[in-house]
């Protein structure tokens, strides 16, 4: 299974006024870095609030609009109502790499990315992974 990121809205909303990502229609583009995640608008279910069992074992996790409307589930702002449960939801975005990492580290699209940033926009030690690409992004940048 291909690992995936969840984008709290409001993080995304700074990045973009900071310029540290860019997003085309349904792309997001870590600018120094040149890597792109397909997204799909979702929340991440913090809560159950009603104090009744999370029959639907969601609690914690971050689930896509498209499969909680699916199920019923009607969503305004940071509350979901699905059956007889309420939630608290933070929304966001589940990003997908797009391609594998090996791939990023060799493109051309990274190469450029780079080359437009001074050395010192990039960490020490190169990131090896996603994750670590994202934790050192995130570090960086919140």
């Amino acid at each position: 299974m291909q690992n995936r990121v969840f984008f709290p809205q409001a993080a995304l909303d700074q990045a973009i006024v900071d310029g540290s990502i860019d997003l085309q229609g349904t792309e997001l583009l870590i600018v120094a870095e040149g890597r792109r995640y397909r997204l799909a608008e979702a929340v991440h279910v913090l809560r159950e609030v009603t104090g009744a069992a999370d029959a639907n074992e969601i609690v914690g996790k971050v689930k896509s609009l498209a499969f909680l409307e699916e199920l019923g589930a009607e969503i305004v702002e940071s509350s979901m109502i699905l059956g007889e449960n309420a939630y608290d939801v933070m929304p966001g975005w589940m990003g997908s790499p797009i391609g594998t990492f090996d791939e990023h580290v060799t493109s051309p699209a990274r190469a450029e990315a780079r080359a437009r940033f001074n050395s010192e926009s990039f960490p020490a030690e190169e990131p090896r992974t996603d994750e670590d690409l994202l934790a050192k992004f995130l570090v960086k940048n919140l």
